[in-house]
């Protein structure tokens, strides 16, 4: 009897050791496959956008070849859409050892900012809850916030967002709320100044008397339609 239990003990501890084996492997190896999985949607999403914007510098917004670059974004932008939807759906916003750190964070964000509006409100809460948890970076969720506001025809708080307007054809920026205030809000949230970050982004000089006179434009037209 005593050999009996002791066999029993032993190959209970030999089972406990393969599960805990085995569920080690299959962290492992789920987590290598959704960076890999990023690393796909990254390459999908972004080769086409930055041969668009190449294109545009040399030939114009309204080149047929930007024009083309733009319909194959489009295309591989639903199928990403789709796989970012069902990584957040299935596991919740990843960590970044999940999701192979800050480029995971970037991947899954530039994936919802390209998408419609009613994706980045979906998503919008589990945005605000990572930064809470410190999985994700504000810069992150301030640009969502941004273009949640700008595709609703609201000021954008922070100054993310620019827009190609066919009657100058040229790019500006959206107009902002309180633009003399605009950098005080950038640096509680641990962000540059707008005047860096436009340089740095988009090569555009913020003017603060323009970028007064473009909001003050905008109230006026946005309080005649009302």
């Amino acid at each position: 009897m005593k050999y009996i239990l002791i066999l029993s003990l032993v190959l209970a501890m030999s089972c406990s050791s393969k599960t805990k084996s085995e569920t080690t492997s299959t962290k492992t190896e789920n987590q290598e496959n959704l960076i890999a999985v990023l690393d796909t949607i990254w390459k999908a999403e972004q080769l086409p956008i930055r041969k668009r914007d190449s294109l545009m510098k040399l030939y114009g917004a309204e080149s047929e070849l930007v024009k083309e670059q733009q319909a194959n974004y489009k295309k591989n932008h639903s199928i990403n859409e789709k796989k970012v939807k069902d990584i957040l759906d299935t596991y919740g916003w990843p960590t970044k050892e999940m999701s192979g750190g800050e480029q995971g964070n970037w991947t899954i964000c530039n994936v919802i900012q390209h998408s419609d509006n009613a994706v980045r409100i979906q998503y919008l809460p589990m945005m605000k809850q990572a930064v809470k948890d410190k999985k994700l970076e504000p810069r992150f969720l301030v640009r969502a916030e941004d273009r949640i506001a700008t595709e609703r025809g609201n000021l954008q708080i922070y100054g993310g967002q620019m827009k190609y307007y066919p009657e100058t054809k040229s790019f500006n920026l959206w107009p902002v709320f309180d633009p003399e205030n605009i950098d005080k809000r950038r640096t509680e949230i641990g962000l540059d100044s707008i005047a860096i970050f436009l340089k740095n982004r988009f090569n555009f000089e913020w003017n603060l008397e323009e970028q007064k006179k473009r909001t003050e434009a905008f109230l006026k037209e946005h309080n005649k339609q009302k």
